[in-house]
């Protein structure tokens, strides 16, 4: 791993563990949990975008006794902390879908970057899908989020537009802005259109020098597709950062609700979805919560973490 690629040396490559898989066992209310992994949208957020009361408090709580409270989520690090600094307590944060950990106050205590090669080359061979395509770096503010033609006119982007104009520029072509090793190159779209991507991406000659990873929202016809360091995903590096922190799979809470969620809720221990979960979720028979506009987060803590007992 290049100098340039990777930061906090404290930890070891991503890229050379195992992908996680399903608990051989469920879990039986005997092993206390020790870090409570948790995606944000769809699962902290309720559907209006905020943090229930009930989700803070129970956070603070678990924290009280001495538990590691990690946000776990597909958004930038910049995008992600303003929802951290809504929760009263300290807390990890694994963002871009597993490339980057920080903690709240921004100390970078790991990253895996893709190169910026393959970046080029997945660009090249998606040309049909280049309209919505962007490439993030990690940069202090500015040129943080690149794109090709950034549409001020398109009623549906205008709010995300507004509230991150300081990050946003545009390169011509796109390819362009590889100067360096980026995050991540990021696809958006209706979720057929990106399904029919994301097969086009896996069937890719070079398809092991990347990892995609995937989060739908069937409801809004709207997904994301994350083209990351083959070494990466929440669940590889939620298992790499338990391990660094000396934690057991078997200590370890997992909360989420979308496809991007699946080897972070296969690695833990003890795996909760949402009630509001996508429907390839509910497959694996893990423990359901309710859904985000009932505080689901807060259910879960309680019952598994907080309640000392079975449920």
């Amino acid at each position: 791993m290049s100098a340039r690629s990777c930061v906090g040396c404290r930890l070891d490559r991503a890229d050379t563990l195992v992908r996680p898989h399903r608990p051989a066992t469920p879990y039986n209310g005997i092993v206390p949990i020790r870090l409570i992994a948790i995606d944000i949208d769809g699962t902290l957020l309720d559907s209006r975008g905020q943090v229930p009361e009930a989700n803070q408090q129970a956070i603070a709580a678990a924290v009280g006794r001495g538990i590691e409270v990690a946000l776990v989520t597909g958004r930038r690090y910049t995008f992600a902390r303003p929802v951290a600094e809504r929760i009263p307590s300290p807390l990890t944060m694994i963002v871009s879908n597993g490339a980057m950990v920080r903690t709240s106050d921004g100390q970078t205590h790991y990253r895996l970057l893709l190169d910026r090669q393959v970046a080029s080359r997945v660009l090249k061979a998606t040309e049909d899908f280049r309209m919505g395509a962007l490439v993030i770096f990690d940069r202090p503010r500015e040129n943080q989020v690149i794109y090709e033609l950034l549409d001020w006119a398109d009623p549906s982007r205008t709010d995300y537009w507004r509230r991150n104009r300081e990050y946003l520029a545009e390169a011509v072509p796109l390819e362009s802005c590889l100067t360096e090793d980026p995050i991540q190159v990021m696809y958006t779209g209706g979720v057929e259109r990106m399904r029919r991507l994301s097969a086009h991406l896996a069937a890719l000659d070079f398809a092991r020098e990347y990892s995609v990873q995937v989060t739908e929202y069937p409801a809004r016809d709207f997904t994301l597709v994350d083209v990351l360091h083959p070494g990466v995903s929440k669940g590889v590096t939620l298992q790499h950062w338990a391990a660094h922190r000396g934690y057991q799979r078997a200590e370890v809470m997992a909360i989420g609700d979308n496809l991007n969620d699946q080897e972070m809720l296969g690695f833990a221990g003890l795996p909760v979805i949402m009630g509001n979960s996508v429907p390839e979720l509910r497959r694996n028979g893990w423990r359901e919560t309710a859904s985000n506009d009932a505080a689901g987060v807060a259910q879960a803590i309680e019952r598994f973490v907080l309640s000392d007992g079975q449920a």
